[in-house]
């Protein structure tokens, strides 16, 4: 797409956003922190020039947009393709089995069943963070201190939404921002502080930390329950073998020792092992849902 030479770094920045649309949405965040960064620095080192002499002289040193869109494509693919698994066979051509039990070789599985551990202590923060924050908003609003502490709680809400980013795109693999939101420094501070509560991305930050709660106390208890009787049915025929297998139940109001039959410890064995591959593909899935729901309530929209 052919764009007439821009004046102004706002123009720029534009241009640029135009040329990387229907990109991901967290690398156009990248491309245009990255981009403002540079032009606002090489406006600081030569102040006797205007916007126009400094982008017309960066033009053949950073790029023009179009430039800069299409390496910053061709970076996110080489990086994509750096960090995929190799595959010795395509995917298609593996059977059933290889498939199912292929997964114990797969890190991203066992990043995700941590993740899902750590959303609990996560979402108990984000939740606690949230919640406090907005009650003393709506408590400080008729104080003078009212809306200095409210911009102060949303910059706060940003920066953790950044770093929950961070956390997303290691243990789940889900592109993520890798800088912080681009915001347009041509605006008055008034003018910066009216987008960041009109900026949708702001509300559904603070939706995503309050859904935290649930969805990291839900996680925890797959995790543990799962592995709980997984690793459970593994052990017990060896428990059995040493006599530790007796179990107690109730029979008539009293209490009777039950022991499983011989001839169902191999099935019990067996069962243990299947369950544990089921929770680490159970896990991966979990883990990928997880991460586009990150990014579509985190990452704002293009």
């Amino acid at each position: 797409m052919n764009h007439p030479i821009a004046k102004t770094i706002r123009e720029y920045l534009d241009q640029l956003r135009s040329e990387l649309h229907g990109a991901d949405p967290a690398m156009i965040q990248d491309a245009l922190y990255d981009a403002e960064e540079h032009l606002r620095a090489e406006l600081a080192e030569h102040p006797q020039l205007d916007e126009a002499a400094v982008l017309a002289k960066v033009a053949t040193s950073y790029g023009a947009p179009d430039e800069v869109a299409e390496i910053y494509r061709v970076k996110e693919g080489e990086v994509e393709q750096a960090l995929r698994p190799r595959r010795v066979r395509p995917v298609a051509e593996k059977s059933f089995i290889a498939k199912f039990f292929g997964v114990a070789v797969d890190p991203r599985a066992y990043a995700a069943m941590f993740y899902m551990v750590l959303a609990m202590a996560t979402g108990i923060f984000y939740f606690t963070w949230v919640v406090t924050g907005l009650s003393l908003s709506a408590g400080f609003a008729i104080l003078i201190i009212g809306i200095p502490f409210i911009v102060l709680f949303f910059a706060t809400v940003r920066a953790l939404s950044f770093v929950e980013g961070k956390i997303v795109e290691a243990m789940l693999g889900v592109r993520m921002p890798r800088r912080p939101l681009y915001v347009d420094r041509e605006k008055s501070i008034w003018q910066r502080i009216g987008a960041m509560f009109t900026d949708p991305r702001s509300w559904s930050t603070l939706f995503y930390m309050v859904l935290m709660l649930p969805l990291g106390i839900l996680y925890f208890c797959i995790v543990t329950v799962g592995m709980a009787l997984a690793l459970g049915f593994i052990v017990a025929p060896f428990l059995h073998v040493f006599g530790y297998g007796d179990g107690i139940v109730m029979r008539d109001g009293s209490e009777v020792l039950w022991s499983a039959p011989v001839w169902a410890m191999p099935l019990v064995f067996v069962g243990g092992v299947l369950l544990l591959f089921a929770m680490l593909h159970l896990a991966r899935g979990i883990g990928h849902l997880h991460g586009q729901l990150a990014k579509h309530l985190l990452v704002k929209a293009a």
